[in-house]
């Protein structure tokens, strides 16, 4: 009940007009149910929306209630209801009676109210009472209800159960006509298969009655003259791989015997490969075994031929492969090595066929293009060998090695034409001939031109050889071209192999012509390669090797390399032969001038000398030539300290420690000397000069090398000729003049000084009539030729 305020005038225990306190005799506040049954305050009960069903409310209408909890509430509800109607009447009474005394007045009013909800609870009672037992018959009857719907649904089942019986028996008389309706040509196998599996299973289980006996032996005629007409279509060559994986699939759905069937597949599919390979080798030239006829160039590209044997060899093995396995693996009676030595036979001939493609790749061609055919080639390699691990992957791995191993030797020897075909330029370019007014190119640029040359190509090589390495590249994950390629293969296979042929090759013109069996090479390629040996030996060679460690990374326990020091040394040996070579060359073209001019001349009958000999002076045009020649391509080197007085040291036919004053006046027939022995007497006290020592790499060291050689030739032709007194004077005047402009090119003076000693010495000693010229008049000859 809500609780209102009691308001009102009067006497006799009505509140007055004032607000009552705690401690006086005026009103208290109605509370509990009776307060909830007075409803709440004016205010509240304005804005409220009435409501008949609200039992609170002041708008309460019993009959409203009772109605509508009869048709929500079920009968345990209104029980509850109740006992909780009862539980507050009980409540009302005993706070009635303690209000009776506060509110008399309002109690009295109060009571025709009780009576009149008492009157009304108890025909809700009633009502209730009524309600339950009607729930109660409602109760009795859904069961009776549910009992008969079980009943009629375990009947629907039964007949449920005999229509789907009649229907399976239905469909299996059926089976035989829809398998003959399904196996005519043209129509769809697949169903039939199908049906004669769903029902195969039934029949066999009932085939002890007459009439499902009769039925699977006419579906198992059908079935067999669908077999006899699919291995009919099994042996016809123009079938498809998929259509051959579908009829092999019915077959075996038909029972057949899979080793049987696991044969023809193979046999169909294998003739279908081999003609695939025979397509393919159409296309490459006959075989020769003995070398000689020339082969045509292929009619297509690497990467083309590789192409249509992927697609077609590689692509159909991989399906026969897969579906191999999907029709006969696990299947008793079949082999478990079948297809592996099937396929290992089939790609090791793909592979042989694809090696003679290869071997057709005479030139360098396009390198990206055979790396393109071989990373293709690899990869579809790698997809097959997923479905066959034993298919060949050695084989295949090595011959895209071997193929990138030949492309590499190749290149080397393409390197090696390259630097011949520049070395012959460098020829033409020193023979051509030059115009007296025009120079032609030289020493030093010729040289910038090789190397320069030579150096870019052998980058631009390992640029394309790089190629094989990259990353986008499947085999270059292979661990040999991670490791062998780089090392065995590019750097000593190639770079280091063609350094060393190029030291070989320059070293090679410094044999002598019959053991090369070639014309001599000119004096001028000899120093030019030389220096470029030197050049390689001090820079070159340091670079290249750095360049491919860095373009093909070594691994650290890979197969021991070439160190550097070592190539520098063979390049060193190479430039210290040439450089020998040269001077010998050089000396020995010098030493022909003066053997020739010694061999020719009668010094017996000679006259009296009045000048130098020519042969003298191209002597000393030809040293000043070569010094011009070495200090284009060599520092100048290092001379020891020349005495003051070298172009005016005074020569004697004696020996260089003997005054020609001296013995000169006092020399005449009737108080003859020794000269023999004073000449002996002399190279006791001489310092020994090695002519065919080895010389240092610059030009003072050559230039002494080469005067050595000519004036030890003019010296043992002189020793065997026997001259006259004029004969010994004309030895006297060319060897002063060949001291006065030999010197300034030797490293040391008394070496130019020694020698014409010794040649003198050796023409007074060969003389009839040794008087030799006075010294003035030796120089007057000398500065006026």
């Amino acid at each position: 009940m809500a609780e209102v305020e009691a308001v009102g005038t009067g006497t006799g225990g009505s509140p007055g007009t004032g607000t009552a306190t705690g401690t006086g005799t005026g009103w208290r506040r109605p509370h509990g149910p009776l307060q909830r049954y007075y409803g709440p305050p004016a205010a509240e009960a304005a804005e409220a929306v009435p409501d008949p069903a609200d039992i609170n409310g002041p708008h309460f209408d019993p009959e409203v209630f009772l109605t509508k909890v009869r048709s929500e509430c079920p009968l345990g509800q209104l029980l509850a209801r109740e006992a909780a109607l009862g539980r507050e009447i009980r409540a009302l009474d005993s706070d009635m009676q303690t209000l009776l005394y506060e509110n008399y007045n309002k109690f009295i009013s109060a009571t025709d109210t009780i009576r009149k909800m008492k009157v009304d609870f108890r025909h809700m009672e009633a009502e209730m009472d009524d309600l339950a037992a009607n729930m109660a018959a409602i109760s009795t009857s859904s069961a009776r209800v549910s009992a008969a719907l079980q009943d009629r649904h375990r009947r629907s089942a039964q007949l449920a159960g005999v229509q789907a019986l009649l229907r399976k028996l239905q469909s299996l008389v059926e089976v035989p006509g829809r398998l003959r309706r399904w196996t005519a040509p043209g129509a769809d196998p697949v169903r039939a298969l199908h049906c004669y599996a769903r029902a195969r299973a039934v029949l066999r289980h009932y085939r002890h009655l007459p009439s499902f006996r009769a039925i699977e032996d006419e579906s198992h005629a059908i079935m067999a003259d669908l077999a006899q007409r699919l291995r009919a279509r099994l042996r016809d060559d123009t079938l498809e791989p998929k259509e051959l994986t579908e009829c092999v699939e019915m077959l075996l759905q038909l029972e057949e015997p899979p080793e049987e069937l696991c044969e023809e597949f193979l046999s169909h599919a294998g003739a279908r490969l081999e003609t695939e390979l025979a397509a393919l080798e159409a296309e490459l030239p006959p075989a020769d075994p003995s070398g000689t006829a020339a082969t045509p160039p292929p009619a297509s590209d690497i990467l083309d031929f590789v192409d249509r044997g992927s697609s077609a060899f590689v692509g159909n093995l991989c399906l026969l492969a897969a579906s191999y396995r999907s029709l006969f693996e696990g299947r008793p009676g079949v082999g478990d090595g079948c297809l592996e030595a099937f396929a290992a036979t089939l790609t090791t001939r793909y592979f042989e066929l694809l090696e003679r493609r290869l071997a057709l790749e005479r030139g360098l061609g396009d390198t990206s293009l055979l790396v393109r055919a071989l990373d293709r080639f690899h990869r579809r390699l790698r997809a097959l060998l997923e479905l066959l691990p034993a298919a060949g992957a050695e084989a295949g791995a090595a011959l895209v090695a071997r193929a990138a191993r030949e492309r590499v030797a190749r290149y080397l020897r393409a390197l090696q034409t390259f630097f011949l075909g520049c070395l012959g330029d460098v020829r033409q370019a020193l023979a051509a001939p030059r115009p007296p007014s025009k120079e032609g190119p030289g020493l030093p640029d010729l040289l910038a031109t090789l190397a320069s040359s030579v150096l870019g190509q052998l980058k631009a090589v390992l640029a394309y050889v790089q190629l094989f390495t990259a990353k986008d590249v499947a085999f270059a994950s292979l661990p040999y071209f991670k490791g062998e390629f780089c090392v065995e293969a590019v750097r000593e296979g190639l770079v280091v192999a063609f350094v060393r042929w190029l030291c070989r090759t320059a070293q090679g013109f410094a044999d002598s012509p019959a053991e090369r069996g070639a014309p001599a090479a000119p004096p001028a390629l000899l120093l030019l390669l030389a220096r470029l040996c030197l050049d390689y030996e001090a820079t070159t060679i340091s670079y290249i090797l750095t360049l491919t460690d860095e373009q093909f990374p070594p691994e650290d326990t890979g197969p021991v390399v070439t160190p550097g020091p070592a190539l520098c040394a063979e390049a060193r040996g190479a430039a210290q032969r040439l450089l020998d070579h040269y001077v010998q060359v050089q000396g020995a073209a010098v030493a022909q001038m003066l053997r020739k001019s010694v061999e020719t001349r009668d010094w017996l009958g000679t006259v009296e000398p009045r000048n130098v000999r020519a042969v003298m002076k191209r002597v000393v045009e030809d040293i000043t030539a070569i010094d011009v020649q070495v200090g284009q391509l060599f520092e100048e080197g290092v001379r020891r300290a020349q005495s003051s007085d070298s172009s005016r040291r005074a020569f004697s036919v004696y020996s260089s420690s003997r005054a020609p004053g001296r013995y000169a006046p006092s020399y005449t027939p009737s108080a003859p000397m020794d000269t023999h022995l004073l000449s002996n007497i002399q190279k006791l006290f001489s310092e020994r000069i090695d002519i065919f020592s080895p010389v240092e790499f610059n030009k003072v060291s050559v230039l002494t090398g080469i005067i050595k050689i000519s004036l030890k030739t003019l010296l043992e032709c002189v020793r065997l000729r026997t001259l006259g007194r004029f004969g010994l004077q004309q030895v006297q005047v060319d060897g002063y003049y060949l001291q006065l402009y030999l010197w300034r090119f030797a490293a040391d003076e008394r070496v130019v000084q020694g020698l014409l000693d010794e040649v003198a010495a050796s023409a007074a000693h060969r003389c009839l009539d040794p008087v030799p010229m006075e010294h003035s008049v030796v120089e007057l000859i000398c500065e006026r030729g």
